[in-house]
């Protein structure tokens, strides 16, 4: 059986708790993110975490066939970069030797399947520039944020040429069949693996919990579990944090994974594998069928209510793409600030559910609340809206195609761009002028003479 270890690789951008005031200009980076605490942050995982546990990782890889599997968004990347380049060296040589895939994910860690598809490739294949560019290897297998899946993800992800796609093995999906096999996406020609999400949570949650009748949990114990499961591949899918982070060093949980590596190489049944080579020398045994409106994730309820499961979070989320065709025509740091804002972990900070996942959601926000979370959140996109109109010219306008409540509707004529305008007749253009001139005004940013040019 192969046994793929698949790791999550991210930091975000945390916006500045006190964001709560008006910009005479456009903001700086440093004035809009908590640049001080990401810092802080990072450097306290990139000691406990990224170095410590990639050179276990090293190390254990001399002694053993081991192979691993990381997914690092492009935010991580630009992160590991700038303070932590050291940490570019060990993932090289993890690539390097072959110990280590990396697989493709959207650059921003972010939520841009749900808003538009052209986006989701485009941050797709910014993250697969920053792999190349940065560790040296190009990815073959893919995964969407927090892995979010559905049908049309995976074909995607076929039609950008990826051989594999990750996703969480949900039990309603499942019904009586194992995570444990290869399955094909519904539609299109791409292998899935699903996450074993009990096993995954051993390791992840239940590692360092006392209360646990598994406590403690050790190297030989855990290796036992997995020769005593049945099926062809077992994908053990967690953030890498884990490691030293969300667990500290004082849990045991650097030997843990240190040992693991050793321990399932006495086992002859067991082998590691990367998320490629598992999903392609196991033959699929049935199909993965998650339909676009049971879209699943590997969060909470393994659903996307970590993100849109309260009012807060989705109006914050209807505004995000209100503004995306607008951020999309002008381009640049526009563009930039509207993907950074489109980050999963923004929504993340905003849940209000309570018990382990709302505990959950509480340990990874550091504004204390939802309800300012949603405050500064919004107050962000307020910023973004400010830059959009400062930068917005007459000519960005044309740049704009809307696919929704946008459009112009009267007498079975249906208008969404400038150039459908400019082809309408003269006399629709007169009947409607008042109409159109507030659709212009409103919805393109024209000023009047503008709106009135176009009209006669």
């Amino acid at each position: 059986m192969d046994i793929v270890l698949f790791f999550e690789v991210h930091q975000p951008y945390r916006l500045r708790p006190d964001l709560h005031r008006v910009f005479p200009r456009e903001p700086s980076f440093e004035e809009l993110f908590y640049s001080e605490f990401d810092s802080a942050v990072f450097s306290r995982v990139a000691e406990r975490v990224y170095r410590k546990a990639t050179k276990i990782i090293l190390e254990a890889s001399r002694e053993v066939p081991l192979k691993v599997t990381f997914s690092v968004s492009g935010l991580a990347l630009e992160q590991i970069r700038r303070w932590a380049p050291d940490v570019l060296e060990l993932l090289r040589e993890l690539a390097a030797r072959g110990v280590a895939e990396f697989v493709a994910q959207t650059y921003y860690h972010s939520l841009a399947w749900l808003i538009d598809l052209r986006e989701f490739k485009e941050q797709v294949a910014l993250q697969i520039k920053a792999v190349e560019e940065l560790i040296g290897y190009r990815p073959t297998a893919a995964e969407n944020t927090e892995f979010i899946y559905n049908n049309d993800v995976a074909c995607a992800f076929a039609e950008m040429g990826f051989k594999a796609v990750a996703t969480e093995g949900v039990d309603w999906v499942l019904g009586w069949r194992s995570p444990n096999y290869v399955y094909r996406s519904w539609g299109c020609d791409v292998r899935v693996l699903t996450r074993n999400y009990r096993l995954s949570d051993d390791v992840g949650f239940r590692f360092g919990a006392r209360w646990w009748d598994q406590w403690p949990l050790t190297a030989d114990k855990y290796a036992a579990w997995l020769d005593a499961t049945p099926g062809d591949v077992v994908l053990i899918a967690v953030d890498y944090e884990t490691f030293g982070e969300h667990h500290w060093p004082e849990s045991g949980i650097h030997e843990f994974l240190r040992w693991l590596p050793r321990e399932v190489s006495k086992r002859p049944r067991l082998k590691f594998a990367t998320l490629t080579e598992a999903a392609l020398r196991n033959p699929p045994r049935d199909v993965y069928d998650v339909p676009p409106w049971a879209t699943i994730s590997w969060a909470d309820e393994r659903d996307l209510s970590a993100w849109l499961g309260n009012e807060m979070q989705r109006n914050a989320f209807s505004v995000l793409r209100w503004l995306y065709p607008y951020a999309r025509a002008l381009g640049g740091d526009a563009l930039r600030l509207w993907r950074l804002l489109s980050t999963s972990d923004h929504f993340y900070y905003q849940a209000t559910k309570s018990g382990p996942a709302g505990e959950v959601h509480s340990y990874f926000s550091p504004y204390g609340s939802a309800y300012k979370a949603h405050d500064i959140y919004m107050n962000a996109l307020a910023v973004l809206l400010s830059v959009i109109r400062e930068k917005w010219r007459p000519q960005d306008a044309e740049r704009l195609v809307f696919n929704d409540e946008r459009c112009f509707h009267s007498e079975g004529v249906r208008l969404c761009s400038l150039g459908d305008l400019k082809r309408t007749d003269v006399e629709f253009k007169r009947r409607h002028k008042e109409d159109l001139m507030r659709w212009l005004t409103d919805v393109f940013l024209l000023d009047e003479a503008s709106a009135e040019a176009l009209l006669k």
